[in-house]
């Protein structure tokens, strides 16, 4: 499901690029800087840098494999 949201058009610009180089949608962008930001606040110790691997290794995980002989 998805709910439209207003965002700040600074805030929308910046992450259209981001999007364009990190080859995602602006939405996906604007939750993945949500997702580290929040992980970032419910782990107020860990470099930002260490919360973005953490988020990576998770989904990486969760993806499945297919192994071509």
């Amino acid at each position: 499901m998805s709910i439209s949201i207003r965002v700040n058009e600074n805030l929308y610009n910046q992450a259209k690029i981001q999007a364009k180089a990190e080859l995602r949608t602006v939405p996906n962008q604007i939750e993945y800087w949500a997702r580290v930001g929040h992980t970032a606040i419910d782990n107020p110790d860990l470099p930002i840098d260490m919360v973005e691997k953490l988020l990576i290794a998770k989904r990486e995980a969760n993806q499945s494999f297919e192994f071509i002989d």
